[in-house]
This record gives structure tokens, C-alpha cells and sequence, in this order.
């Protein structure tokens, strides 16, 4: 069991799948007198400026609802104690854990890469997916703001994205995301796992609190712009009892559009989440694990597609029919995708950025 750090959602600096060395704690014996309280350290946030060599992601997955995303920073200090992105950070040598969270990158000239990736005789556009693997909208963007550099390339571009966020920061974008709104061109989504800020606080400890993310959809829908709710994640035993609610508060604020997607623990995430669950929810750790186990095919995680978000078996099965009833009945979009339908047809290609040469003007 680690020990709970204010406001992050580790307790260690698990070592990524690639290292050569790990370090590992052992008690030599030294107990603290009963009378003493162990205060973990605080750690404090590192950002460095990173020069990114292309910004937009394409894959072909036929769960996720897109083809290619854009991501301005590389790790989050939500810290979200299950986040399927802390893998990631294992291929920067730094840990899925801790690092995820303190150690973070910004790719400071992602609004002219993407200029410069639009403006590509060869390109078609296709609705970019904005902060999928990390949250555009995390803390560090109130300084850096690239998130803001972004959507204003595609509101002078006319370009269709998606946003998905934890975070109500948003709303100072709304001058920006309304007149993209009124040519449908934009779409924004609020990941809320729990109406409940204990909970909250716990897991994903520099999110906004629920209320805060509430009130933040409401005041984007006032706005005109479309937003949705995303269930993200169901855990079996610590959120799942909240399903309806979620999407009942959520309709209130204005979300015309629903998701939900299964707990997933790839790689280094089942044991940082096992750990969490050792921490602050002791009493019921083996019993969550044990369903989500049973949902998984016996493992902790399955990355099969067409499974690997809504799980398999009788509770994946109860869970689907809760969604569905409780969206027919809240009136949400009955659709097969959460993902609206955004117009392609009125993007205008930037100019390509200015490259000075040697022999300047003449080429």
C-alpha cells in the first residue's frame, strides 16, 4: 500500500517496461513511533518546452469515433490514477507514475505544425480529435495556451475537431469555439466520473470538481456549442452506482450526446491503479479487481477491439442496458457513435509557412 501524496493520484515512481535498472523500497526495520504522522513530500510541477517534429496522430481504430488527434502536451497533471496515457511517459525514460503527473512536456510549436500540416497539397480533412491522449485543457494550458494557438488555426482554417476534456477551463475559449459552433464545425465533450468531489478528488486530483465541469457544459451550451458527457471510467464498485445520475445532471447542463467507456488498465496502469485501490479503497481492492477480471477474460486488461471499451460478460452486459435505458429515457441522441457529425466541406487550406532560405525572396 503507498502512501496518498496531496493532490496527485500516484504514490510512487513505478519504473516503465524499459528500464534497465529498478529501485524497490524495503522496510529495514526503522518503524515510525505510533505517535508520528508520515507526510509524503510534496512534489512540485516541471514543464519543459518540447520541439515536436509532426502534431497530428492517425490511426485507424474502429472504437474510437476518429481518425487522427492532435495533442499539445505529453503527460497531464490531472493525474488521474487510471489513466490509459501513463504508459506513454515509459518511452521518455521517465515513470508512468509520478513522472506522468510532475514531469510534463509542452510542444510549443504545435499551432505552426499544424499550419504547416494543413497546408499540404495532399491534405484532406477529416474532424480532428483535440487532447484525446492528454488533456488539452490540464493546468499548464492557463500558461501556455497552446490549446488556444490551436483552435484558432481551425477557426481561420474552417477545420471540424472534437475536444474532450476534465477540465472547465474551457469556458475561456468560448469566443473562439461559438463561432466555430455556428457552422458545425466544433464539438465539445466533458469526461465527468462522479457527481461526487471526495471521490473526485481522488481520483483525478487536479481535474475540476464535478460541479465546476457542470457548470462549465451549461455555459457552453447557453453559448450554442454542442457538448456532450462522457461516463469515463466505469470502475466496477466505486463509480459504476453512478451511471444515471451522471447523465441525468449532465442533460440538465445542456449535453445532447452520451458515452461511457469501461475501467482499462494497459501496462504499467493495472499496477499504479492496484495500488490506489490498496490506498484509499482497501476494503473492496480484490473485489474490484476480481470484476473487472471477470470482464477482462481473466486478465487485468484486454486490448481486443470491439471489447476493449465496454468489456465482456453479464456485468458488461447489465452496464450497456443501464446506459441505453437511462439515455432513451434523459432524451440524448440515440446514435451509434457520441461523436457528432461535423462539416468537412468549408475548410479553406492556409497558406504554407514562410521558410527563409539563403537566397531569400527569389525562392
Amino acid at each position: 500500500m503507498g502512501i496518498a501524496i496531496k493532490g496527485r493520484g500516484s504514490t510512487s515512481h513505478l519504473a516503465g517496461r524499459f528500464e534497465s535498472t529498478v529501485s524497490e523500497a524495503v522496510d529495514d526495520g526503522w518503524a515510525m513511533d505510533e505517535s508520528e504522522e508520515f507526510l509524503a513530500p510534496r512534489l512540485r510541477t516541471e514543464v519543459r518546452a518540447e520541439t515536436a517534429r509532426s502534431i497530428i496522430s492517425r490511426n485507424n481504430s474502429p472504437d474510437v469515433g476518429f481518425s487522427q488527434s492532435v495533442n499539445p502536451y505529453r503527460g497531464c497533471e490531472h493525474g488521474c490514477s487510471y489513466c490509459f496515457a501513463r504508459p506513454s511517459h515509459a518511452y521518455l525514460n521517465l515513470s508512468p507514475g509520478l513522472d506522468f503527473e510532475t514531469k510534463l512536456f509542452a510542444k510549443t510549436n504545435a499551432p505552426q505544425l499544424l499550419r504547416k500540416e494543413l497546408s499540404k497539397p495532399g491534405y484532406a480533412p477529416q474532424p480532428i480529435a483535440l487532447g484525446i491522449n492528454t488533456d488539452a485543457y490540464q493546468p499548464i494550458e492557463r500558461k501556455f495556451k497552446l490549446t488556444r494557438q490551436l483552435i484558432e488555426v481551425m477557426l481561420e482554417t474552417k477545420h471540424p475537431f472534437s475536444l474532450i476534456t476534465k477540465n472547465a477551463l474551457v469556458e475561456r475559449d468560448i469566443d473562439l469555439l461559438a463561432p466555430l459552433a455556428a457552422e458545425n464545425l466544433v464539438s465539445v465533450h466533458f469526461s465527468v466520473t462522479s457527481l461526487d468531489p471526495h471521490l473526485s478528488a481522488k481520483l483525478e486530483p487536479r481535474a475540476s470538481a464535478p460541479h465546476a465541469r457542470l457548470r462549465a457544459m451549461k455555459r457552453l451550451h447557453e453559448a450554442g456549442i454542442p457538448v456532450g458527457v462522457m461516463v469515463a471510467p466505469v470502475i466496477p464498485w466505486i463509480n459504476d452506482s453512478e451511471l444515471e445520475a451522471v447523465l441525468e445532471a449532465a442533460h440538465d447542463a445542456g449535453a445532447s450526446t452520451a458515452g461511457y467507456v469501461l475501467l482499462r488498465l494497459p501496462l504499467e496502469v493495472a499496477p499504479l491503479f492496484r495500488d490506489w485501490l490498496d490506498t484509499h479503497h482497501p476494503d473492496r481492492a480484490a473485489h474490484v479487481m476480481s470484476t473487472i477480471q471477470q470482464l477482462r477474460g481473466g486478465k487485468d486488461y484486454d486490448s481486443q477491439f470491439g471489447t476493449r471499451m465496454r468489456g465482456q460478460g453479464v456485468y458488461a452486459e447489465l452496464l450497456n442496458n443501464r446506459f441505453k435505458l437511462a439515455r432513451k429515457r434523459l432524451g440524448f441522441n440515440a446514435q451509434n457513435s457520441h461523436w457528432p457529425k461535423l462539416d468537412c466541406s468549408l475548410f479553406e487550406k492556409p497558406l504554407p509557412p514562410k521558410v527563409d532560405t539563403p537566397q531569400g525572396s527569389l525562392f
